[in-house]
């Protein structure tokens, strides 16, 4: 007969290590998040996404796998005054924004529209199919 040693939180240490692993690939891809707001119409989901001083060209918009998923970048020209001290608060540096689609949208359908430092995305529905009441006949 061998000995093992119990150990109750073995599993939880292994998952808060790999945890821990995940949002280092994170925090190393993303160095900011921009705030998002996702309202739900009759017909469509809108997303909106702040991104001031963001250029269009350095916003890539992918949905697949029913996952919506907004990366892009936004940078500054660092001013370097010697002998003088500045202060910077905006930030800059990659972004990564994930989302999962419900499955009654056309992610084929997807609309993105740029203006004022806003992202607007228009995510249309998918008609809901009704159930379907079927007959049984008599052979």
């Amino acid at each position: 007969m061998s000995v093992v040693r119990y150990e109750p939180w073995g599993l939880i240490d292994r998952l808060r290590r790999e945890l821990d692993q995940g949002f280092e690939t994170v925090n190393r891809e993303a160095t900011w998040s921009p705030a998002v707001d996702i309202h739900e119409e009759a017909k469509q989901f809108v997303v909106r996404a702040d991104l001031p001083g963001v250029r269009p060209a350095d916003i890539e918009i992918t949905a697949e796998k029913g996952v919506l998923a907004l990366r892009g970048a936004r940078n500054f020209e660092q001013q370097n005054d010697e002998g003088h001290y500045s202060r910077v608060e905006r930030v800059r540096g990659k972004f990564v924004r994930t989302f999962t689609l419900p499955e009654n949208v056309q992610t084929d359908a997807i609309k993105a529209q740029f203006k004022d430092g806003v992202l607007e995305l228009t995510i249309p529905k998918v008609a809901k199919a009704e159930p379907r009441k079927i007959e049984v006949q008599a052979a």
